[in-house]
C-alpha cells in the first residue's frame, strides 16, 4: 500500500464519518453571510463587530470567573480578561468607530502578514531555485505593500471581498456535502 492509497483511505474514512448534513449547514450559512456581505456590507460589518465587542466583553468577564476554580496564570488571565474587557466595552459603546478601527487593523495586519509570507517565500526559493516560490512570494509583497499603502480603500473593500469568499465557500460546501451523502449511502 502507498502513501498515496493511505491517505485516500484514510480520506475516505473521514468522509464516511462526516455528518452531512452538518456540511450542509455549514455551507448555507455561508451562502447567507456571504450573501449579507455582498449586498449590505457596512452594516453587515458594523454587526459583526458589535458581535465581536460582546464577545470580547463576556470573554473577559468568563476568564476573570474562571479564576475562582483555576488560578494558574493569574497574571495573565486577569490581564487578558482587563484587555478584552475594556476591548469589548469600547467597541460596544462606538460601535462605528470600533468596526472602522478594527477593519483597518485587520487590513494592517494582512498586509504586513503578506510581506512576511512573501520574504519566506522568496527566501525559499533561493534556497530551491524554485521559480514559482519566488512568483508567489514577490506577488505576496507587492500585495501587503498595496495594503499597506491604501489601508482604507481595503478596508472598505474587505467586506466584499469576505462575502464573495464566503459565498464561494458556502456554494462549495454545499456541493460536498451532497456527495457526502451520496458516498455514505
Amino acid at each position: 500500500m502507498s502513501e498515496e492509497d493511505i491517505t485516500n483511505a484514510e480520506i475516505d474514512a473521514a468522509v464516511r464519518s462526516m455528518p452531512w448534513w452538518l456540511v450542509l449547514v455549514w455551507g448555507i450559512m455561508a451562502i447567507i453571510i456571504g450573501l449579507m456581505f455582498i449586498t449590505t456590507p457596512l452594516i453587515t460589518t458594523y454587526y459583526l463587530v458589535l458581535f465581536m465587542g460582546v464577545y470580547w466583553f463576556v470573554g473577559g468577564i468568563f476568564t476573570l470567573a474562571s479564576l475562582f476554580s483555576d488560578k494558574t496564570n493569574m497574571g495573565w488571565k486577569i490581564f487578558l480578561a482587563i484587555i478584552s474587557i475594556l476591548a469589548g466595552i469600547a467597541i460596544m459603546a462606538q460601535p462605528l468607530f470600533g468596526s472602522i478601527i478594527v477593519v483597518t487593523m485587520l487590513v494592517f495586519f494582512i498586509g504586513f502578514w503578506g510581506i512576511l509570507i512573501g520574504g519566506t517565500k522568496l527566501y525559499e526559493a533561493m534556497r530551491s531555485k524554485d521559480a514559482g516560490a519566488g512568483i508567489l512570494g514577490a506577488l505576496s509583497i507587492v500585495f501587503g505593500i498595496i495594503l499597506l499603502i491604501f489601508p482604507w480603500g481595503a478596508a472598505l473593500a474587505l467586506p466584499l471581498i469576505a462575502g464573495a469568499f464566503a459565498l464561494l465557500a458556502g456554494i462549495c460546501s454545499v456541493g460536498v456535502a451532497f456527495q457526502v451523502k451520496k458516498a455514505q449511502a
